[in-house]
């Protein structure tokens, strides 16, 4: 079986926007052709809130929905309410969001695909497979 990505939404807009990253766009591209994408129901959220219009909104959605999207159950909020705890008792204070798609990730066995410094420093930590575009 192919190895799966999660690509976050500090790659997706690098990628989406009018003036993209030429290299993050191939990238993405490459991973759709393959049909190796998965999408997290939070990531969706965050994309969908910066679209711009009705138009704009629907067409992406339509676009996310095509993708496999990990399923957001119980394990996945324990995971994350776990991987929380331990970073907090370490003095680490990430976003939360950030540690619900680090569980997901993890729990799910798929390569994260980001560009966000919290990713590079909690990835390795949990066991998070990464590729990095920082």
């Amino acid at each position: 079986m192919n190895e799966l990505y999660l690509i976050d939404t500090s790659v997706w807009i690098f990628a989406l926007r009018k003036k993209f990253d030429p290299k993050i766009k191939a990238y993405i591209e490459k991973l759709l052709g393959e049909d190796l994408i998965l999408i997290h129901p939070i990531i969706k959220v965050e994309l969908l809130a910066g679209t711009r219009s009705t138009k704009e909104f629907f067409r992406l959605k339509e676009r996310l929905d095509a993708l496999t999207e990990i399923p957001l159950d119980d394990y996945e909020w324990t995971a994350a309410q776990k991987t929380a705890f331990n970073f907090r008792r370490k003095g680490l204070n990430l976003p939360l969001v950030d540690m619900l798609i680090l569980s997901s990730a993890k729990s799910v066995g798929c390569t994260l695909v980001h560009r966000d410094k919290h990713f590079d420093m909690a990835g390795k930590q949990v066991g998070v497979k990464l590729k990095s575009f920082l």
